[in-house]
């Protein structure tokens, strides 16, 4: 009967995850998506806490069961009130690495069991094999992820090694060789574990270092997807079938989102994983230079440029949420909608440092979602557009993606704000963007600069707007 009843709880937990990752497709539904899903993990937690047997035997170990969930519960709700919005995608990727950490320790938990259990070469094939996947899988996920936390981060920085690609495919051909003579009994010594955990920890480290620029972004989502597998992987091993639906939901969500993305900026996953793109990528030959001159505009220029206006688009990007000058920027479009100028937002794939970052962002201070319009739907109407205002983005909107065969975002997608009337890019400096190049748009005869703090100068701008 008790089974019976956990087998209950865990069907409802995974319908409450399918339903929870549907909602989470549309923004206006999303929030209610991820509570109806945490709300279904919480019931399966407590359902394997009190119901769980084995050999008609319960858990017993309460304290060390609560101290960790109340721990963790504190930490976490601490760490997600206090970070700021720039501080997102880095957050995303800590916890990520925090799951692949747990799925690799469940791996080397269920391996020491087993070799006290019986012999280490009399264990099934199979059960070793899931094993080593889930710690190989779940240790690549965690180192991965404390890198990509490190370069969104700004602490470590893009390192290309001689032969990378080949010393990166030998290293993963030398661990799985290794965990599948294991997995047969070729090796007698459980101490194989822990050179397989050795080897896929620098894997994951080697795997991540060179990938930068706007790569980033899928490197995550792709992280993320790791993670669910190397969790499933943990489902077999304790014939959970909630946390095997949860992993394998986690891992093939990650995965479409990876393929979707790399598919919006025209690149193959291929080209990502091995470096061919972003702050670890080189570009063949020497950028073409840049002709033209720099041209400013002033607040009250640009205030009346826009109040004139009949159609604005606002490309937001990681400047905007630097400045945390995601409500101004919501203020400055309800001004302009009161003086009869249509407002849209154009969001790139890749705008941010996670996937929907700016989504999140511009959610965050209440902008409507139906404003929210993705590169494929806006770019046609850029040729329509009287003024483009760009807040913070920059190799989004890099004209070089088109005409440089030899920049390094070069075949990237970007939003056509060139088609534009006007443009007018917002930054603090002339400083390169994430990928590091520059920028063939602030050379344009249509576009002008305005230099200064985002916050304070969308702030300025809205202002000088209610004064015309």
């Amino acid at each position: 009967m008790q089974q019976h009843i956990l087998n209950i709880i865990y069907m409802l937990g995974s319908v409450s995850f399918i339903f929870g990752i549907k909602m989470l497709g549309k923004p206006e539904s999303a929030k209610k998506g991820n509570l109806i899903a945490a709300v279904g993990m919480g019931i399966a937690i407590i359902g394997t806490i009190f119901l769980y047997e084995s050999n008609g035997k319960g858990l017993t170990n309460y304290p060390w069961i609560f101290g960790g969930l109340i721990v963790g519960t504190v930490i976490g709700t601490l760490m997600a009130k206090k970070v700021k919005m720039t501080g997102m995608p880095q957050m995303v990727s800590f916890f990520n690495g925090m799951g692949g950490a747990c799925a690799a320790l469940i791996s080397l938990v269920e391996f020491n069991h087993l070799s006290h259990e019986a012999d280490f070469t009399d264990a099934e094939p199979t059960h070793l094999i899931i094993i080593f996947l889930g710690l190989v899988i779940g240790s690549i996920s965690f180192a991965g992820s404390m890198i990509a936390y490190g370069k969104l981060d700004e602490k470590i920085k893009d390192k290309t090694l001689p032969l990378q690609q080949v010393i990166n495919i030998g290293l993963l051909l030398v661990i799985l060789g290794i965990a599948g003579a294991a997995s047969f009994g070729f090796f007698d010594t459980p101490n194989v574990l822990f050179l397989i955990l050795g080897l896929s920890l620098l894997y994951g480290v080697l795997f991540v270092m060179p990938i930068g620029g706007a790569d980033m972004p899928v490197v995550i989502s792709l992280l993320n997807s790791f993670t669910g597998v190397a969790a499933a992987m943990g489902g077999f091993l304790y014939d959970n079938k909630v946390m095997l639906f949860g992993g394998i939901l986690v891992g093939s969500a990650g995965t479409l989102l990876t393929v979707v993305m790399c598919k919006a900026m025209n690149r193959s996953l291929t080209n990502v994983l091995i470096g061919n793109f972003g702050g670890g990528s080189k570009s063949t030959g020497e950028s073409k230079s840049i002709s033209g001159s720099i041209r400013e505009v002033s607040i009250s220029d640009a205030a009346v440029l826009m109040k004139y206006s009949k159609k604005v688009v606002i490309v937001p990007g990681y400047g905007l949420a630097v400045a945390q000058a995601q409500h101004v920027c919501h203020e400055l479009e309800q001004t302009l909608e009161e003086e009869g100028v249509e407002v849209k937002y154009a969001i790139h794939p890749v705008a941010g440092r996670m996937p929907g970052h700016m989504n999140v962002l511009l959610a965050e201070s209440n902008v409507s979602y139906d404003k929210l319009v993705e590169m494929d739907d806006i770019n046609p109407e850029f040729k329509t557009t009287d003024v483009v205002l760009i807040v913070g983005a920059n190799d989004v909107v890099n004209p070089a993606a088109k005409t440089d065969p030899s920049s390094p975002i070069y075949g990237m997608p970007i939003l056509s704000v060139e088609d534009a009337a006007h443009t007018i890019v917002m930054k603090r400096s002339m400083k390169a963007g994430y990928a590091g190049i520059e920028n063939e748009l602030f050379y344009n005869p249509k576009n002008r600069m305005l230099f200064g703090d985002a916050k304070k100068t969308l702030t300025e701008l809205v202002s000088e707007l209610k004064n015309i």
